[in-house]
């Protein structure tokens, strides 16, 4: 394979089904997009090495539904590491990129306390694994929380997914780092097995009106044999593997699973991206009363800085360029004849 070949797969989210068994997978390999994601933050180790499983899990279930919009997942703990959140846009039209940003909050002073031998999952704690899907405009939000289980994220994530949706998934995560002089290069790489339900039409993307697939029953019989098989032949991936660029994901597939009979779509690329913007900024401040923006304007030497907790994107406001929130102007009432909500204008 030439270096065009590997450097072609980077960055992308292959789906794939094992025909044989009824399993549904994707592999995704990121470098690139999640350089951009971590570079710029200057986490701690342990941190960088959380963010980058959450944002290979996102990419992983985000692009396993259908969606239109927004997957995030949100996982929440009592440790040094007390967020970790990660969002999955899907692409606006066909053929464009599907973009992934991801951020953390954690305890500088107690992280330093237990140093970077410590495994970056016990980090977290005890708390919450939380899957979002928004739909956009019009449409229903669905939340599906569990609680933080398992010895590692991807371990976490098969729970929910077992105990949320009752639908068997495993997931296989690696992520590395390299130094090129003084910079740090990550990459990340990931399976995703997923059994289809009992009865559905063996075919790419058979979800439910909601976006998320709800299995009939509980595995038994030839069903079970089929997973446990899969099962086993995920466990003697190599890192190396995952990881890439000298193993494509086709030849990651067929090295692993030839007998299932492998069929692979069309690969998904994706992208760092982030949705922060001078305007909605503009709006989150505009929430706050005049005399709190002025103390913020005191406090940052005449103006308002807000920092993006994805990208890092700084925005400097003056306080006189937003209105505030008690001085904004009152709704306008309604005009003769129109029916406010209170029933205001209607004729006797």
């Amino acid at each position: 394979m030439t270096l065009t070949e590997q450097i072609a797969w980077d960055d992308t989210i292959l789906p794939f089904q094992l025909d044989r068994s009824g399993i549904r997978g994707r592999v995704v390999r990121l470098s690139r997009a999640l350089d951009q994601m971590l570079l710029h933050h200057h986490y701690p180790g342990p941190v960088n090495r959380l963010v980058a499983e959450t944002a290979l899990l996102t990419a992983l279930v985000g692009h396993a539904i259908k969606l239109r919009w927004k997957l995030s997942i949100q996982i929440r703990g009592d440790g040094p590491v007390k967020l970790i959140a990660s969002d999955y846009f899907a692409p606006a039209e066909a053929g464009e990129p599907a973009r992934i940003r991801a951020c953390a909050d954690y305890d500088a002073e107690a992280l330093a306390a237990l140093g970077e031998s410590e495994d970056p999952y016990r980090l977290v704690g005890k708390g919450l694994f939380a899957i979002l899907i928004d739909q956009g405009a019009g449409n229903l939000p669905y939340q599906g929380v569990t609680p933080i289980s398992g010895n590692s994220l991807s371990e976490c994530a098969a729970t929910y997914f077992a105990q949320s949706e009752q639908l068997p998934t495993r997931f296989r995560l690696a992520v590395s780092c390299t130094a090129e002089g003084d910079t740090t290069r990550w990459r990340a790489g990931g399976v995703m097995l997923q059994k289809l339900p009992e009865g559905e039409t063996r075919h790419e993307g058979g979800t439910g009106a909601d976006g998320l697939v709800h299995p009939d029953g509980i595995l038994a019989g030839e069903e079970a044999e089929d997973w446990h098989r899969a099962n086993i032949l995920l466990d003697t991936v190599e890192e190396a593997e995952l990881l890439g660029p000298e193993v494509s994901p086709i030849s990651l597939l067929v090295r692993l699973f030839h007998e299932e009979e492998p069929r692979v779509f069309d690969p998904q690329p994706v992208t760092f991206g982030c949705t922060c913007s001078q305007d909605k900024v503009r709006e989150v401040l505009s929430r706050h009363d005049r005399a709190e923006l002025e103390e913020m304007a005191a406090s940052g030497g005449g103006e308002i800085t807000a920092d993006c907790r994805f990208c890092g994107r700084r925005y400097r406001f003056r306080p006189e360029n937003i209105t505030a929130a008690d001085e904004a102007p009152s709704p306008a009432p309604p005009s003769p004849g129109e029916t406010g909500r209170d029933g205001a204008g209607e004729e006797g």
